[in-house]
């Protein structure tokens, strides 16, 4: 293995340390936080799958968010088991991922932006309507049992480490997902349809798919935001939530498996610091911090943890080499040049 494999291994160790020793030695609040990054990278995850991997505008993101938001609080408090609630948590927004996808991939253009935008608009108010299934503005509460009395774990504790991992199972399947054959269709499909076609690639299937998958993985994340905060409302399928899943996720890295993890940091913890200065600075950081990302860092924060970005801002500092076919005024002149008087 190489040096850069070892230090990959050694980062991932600390930081697996890191986060099972953390929430024993933490607040609630500070437990809790960490749960809302974790339901939030689940779904800036799925979101990486469809805009990052296969090159198609999502608007709907919140959307798949709060309908496994709203699956898990109900199912639950139906009385169903956890474990079933985070399947349908997964199939339930899968499920009505196909069903938008399948008129939209047989459309030119941005058509998934658009029926996208439009499903994310209806979302919001057609769930404070449906009072008697989700609570209207109110909202539901979820009856998240607390922790088993054999772990010996406070609640807090026990649902800190629920979402973590199922987040990190999550992005463990993604990784394995993304890295074999479906990756690479996705990558083509991305760069150019055309040629995807031309080797056998249905184009179709694949965005679909891919639609698929990211729904279901936004799905999970509203599963593991119900299971750390034990609330849903209406705000979870905003589309102005929407919005902010898609600026984080360029913050981060479109096409990182990090970069869902920095803009889910970036989303839970820039309101905080904001509002220890003023609470009127938040829209401005995040638009500043997108601005300059766009600007500097195409691949996101997670860009500057690579050797390519690092190469390409290297070179942005040196100086262009000379061209050689280039006559200077100082330079002595050469045989040949047209424009050039030879000295008596």
């Amino acid at each position: 293995m190489t040096r850069t494999t070892w230090v990959k291994i050694a980062v991932g160790v600390i930081a697996a340390v890191v986060l099972v020793i953390l929430p024993l030695n933490s607040t609630p609040y500070v437990n809790q936080q960490v749960g809302l990054v974790a339901a939030y990278a689940v779904a800036l995850l799925g979101l990486g799958v469809i805009s990052g991997h296969a090159g198609q505008v999502s608007l709907a993101q919140a959307v798949f968010f709060g309908a496994g938001a709203y699956t898990t609080a109900i199912f639950v408090n139906v009385g169903y088991p956890e474990v079933v609630a985070l399947v349908l948590a997964f199939v339930i927004p899968a499920a009505i991922g196909l069903v938008v996808s399948i008129p939209a991939v047989r459309l030119k253009g941005h058509a998934l932006a658009m029926i996208t935008l439009a499903v994310s608009l209806v979302a919001d108010p057609l769930a404070r309507r449906m009072s008697w299934l989700t609570g209207g503005a109110v909202g539901l509460r979820a009856d998240v049992a607390g922790a088993p009395e054999w772990t010996g774990l406070a609640d807090d504790q026990w649902r800190y480490y629920v979402a973590v991992i199922v987040a990190a199972v999550a992005f463990l399947l993604v990784r394995n997902m993304l890295t074999g054959k479906l990756g690479r269709r996705l990558a083509m499909v991305r760069t150019n349809e055309v040629v995807a076609q031309s080797m056998g690639i249905a184009v179709r299937r694949e965005k679909a798919t891919a639609f698929t998958i990211s729904a279901g993985l936004g799905g999970v994340g509203g599963y593991i935001f119900v299971y750390t905060t034990q609330y849903v409302s209406a705000d979870s399928l905003n589309f102005l939530l929407s919005i902010m899943f898609l600026a984080t996720l360029v913050i981060g890295g479109l096409r990182s498996l990090l970069g869902p993890v920095i803009g889910a940091l970036f989303y839970v913890y820039i309101p905080v610091l904001a509002g220890s200065v003023s609470p009127e600075q938040s829209s401005l950081m995040y638009g500043l911090a997108v601005v300059l990302v766009v600007l500097f860092l195409p691949a996101g924060i997670a860009g500057l943890f690579s050797r390519r970005t690092w190469r390409r801002l290297l070179r942005r500092g040196r100086p262009a080499a000379p061209d050689p076919d280039d006559v200077t005024i100082d330079g002595p002149p050469r045989q040949g040049d047209a424009n050039v008087i030879s000295p008596r």
